[in-house]
This record gives structure tokens, sequence and C-alpha cells, in this order.
């Protein structure tokens, strides 16, 4: 059975460069629509059919450490 993820971003420390977007390689993270306090677009976690594979490449490229991976059972 294949690893399910689930990745939990802080909006408020995300500064929006993007990088986890780019790391992940099921395509589970895009740019949010919604302005966090500081005026940016921050990462979000849309998981839509369950692709995340808890991998946490997003969160090693992280930057500000504004993300936790968590693998579901």
């Amino acid at each position: 059975m294949a690893r399910k993820g689930k990745v939990v971003i802080n909006r408020e420390l995300c500064k929006g460069c993007y990088l986890c977007i780019r790391a992940c390689p099921v395509k589970a993270l895009e740019r949010s629509t919604e302005i966090n306090s500081t005026g940016t677009y921050p990462s979000k976690f849309v998981d839509a059919g369950g692709k995340c594979v808890a991998c946490g490449n997003c969160y090693e490229v992280c930057a500000d450490v504004c993300m936790e991976v968590y693998e579901c059972l």
C-alpha cells in the first residue's frame, strides 16, 4: 500500500517563495488565492485525490520552516 500524507502550512510564516510547490513530485501544493498578514500569497495544501506521499521534499526546501509533513495511516 502506498504512503499517504498531509502537509500543514503556517500561513503567517510563509513568505511565498513557492520552492515547496516546485519540489512536490505529485503537485499536492499550490499558491493560495488569499493574502496573509504580511501581504503575500502563501502556499497551500490542495491534495485532491490523496496524491501526497509524505516524501518531505517540501519540508526540506522550506527556508522558513513553516510546514509540517505527516504520514496518514
